[in-house]
């Protein structure tokens, strides 16, 4: 599931609005998170690449490519695809909006946090065109053909923002697992939104079956993930979500809908396909992207163990009868 939330930092008695209609949303175990090393099992080097213009060193770990030692997300040609299709499946499930509350035509200032290949700071730079949007990553690989009125900057969330004027809306999406302390987070783009600004948050749940299956390798997939993230300090799922971690920031929720996607193309809804056959080909990509890391550092395993694991979990969600 995800949920996207618009919150609010100026209005006080904001409200949680459901919404009706038909929901769809994307299920995808997107998990990054972060950690200290363990010694054995990666065999790890270093190259340089040549992207936007811009020399950046990419860690080579078990035959997939991190920004840095901590960030459990490859950032790699193969993760690059998938987040494009990600960006895509959102874009179809907000029917061609990019995000889940408009964005006011009068905005001027637009932050894109965790941008990844920067297609939402570039789509939204073009339908903006008079405002200055900003997006930030811990590593850059976004490309040069841009509009002029977008910026990439390497920028680490964690940490203070430093930027000397605010921003009308501020978007995060998908960084479950991220960040240890979201409360900072939030507090920080609180500091940073105008008066009535919106920060918009989205994120995802991790995959399941209609029917659960016993003992099945995605419930097996899933446990192990969480138990890794959860040693990393970082861990995943959606309680960043809650109204409390929003609150105790200072922010309030204005807008809260929890929306759900079949993955692959069982739905009779037309929409519900095209979105969901996106959102199934960005999950069996995303399996080994979302555990290799954690597995391996973090609950002792050896990349082949996880890739094999990571194989049959795509097995069972191509099953017919699975239904994801």
């Amino acid at each position: 599931m995800a949920d996207p939330i618009e919150v609010d930092p100026r209005i006080s008695g904001a409200h949680e609005d459901t919404g009706d209609g038909q929901d769809e949303a994307i299920d995808d175990p997107q998990t990054p998170g972060s950690g200290h090393r363990s010694s054995e099992k990666s065999q790890n080097s270093t190259k340089s690449l040549s992207l936007s213009g811009s020399e950046f060193e990419q860690i080579l770990e078990n035959d997939r490519g991190y920004a840095n030692e901590s960030y459990f997300m490859p950032c790699d040609e193969q993760e690059q695809t998938r987040l494009a299709i990600i960006h895509q499946c959102f874009t179809s499930v907000f029917n061609g909006q990019l995000s889940f509350q408009s964005i006011p035509r009068s905005a001027k200032r637009i932050l894109d946090i965790g941008t990844g290949t920067g297609d939402w700071a570039i789509a939204v730079a073009e339908r903006f065109p008079n405002a200055e949007v900003t997006a930030t990553d811990i590593t850059c690989f976004q490309p040069t053909d841009v509009p002029p009125n977008v910026f990439f900057e390497i920028d680490d969330a964690r940490e203070e923002w430093t930027y000397t004027e605010p921003f009308d809306f501020i978007r995060i999406r998908g960084l479950s697992g991220a960040f240890s302390d979201w409360t900072a987070v939030y507090a920080e783009a609180y500091k940073h939104l105008q008066t009535n600004g919106i920060l918009e948050v989205a994120d995802f749940d991790a995959v399941r079956l209609t029917e659960p299956m016993a003992d099945s390798y995605l419930s097996l997939y899933n446990g192990a993930c969480a138990s890794a993230a959860e040693k990393s300090g970082n861990p995943l799922g959606l309680d960043h979500m809650r109204k409390t971690s929003f609150e105790s920031a200072g922010l309030s929720i204005a807008k809260s809908r929890t929306l759900e996607v079949p993955l692959g193309t069982w739905s009779p809804d037309p929409r519900k396909k095209v979105a969901g056959k996106m959102a199934l080909i960005a999950t069996l990509e995303g399996l080994e992207a979302n555990s290799l890391r954690l597995l391996t550092r973090h609950m002792d395993w050896k990349a082949e163990d996880v890739r094999d694991l990571c194989g049959k979990v795509q097995g069972e969600l191509m099953r017919p009868d699975a239904r994801p």
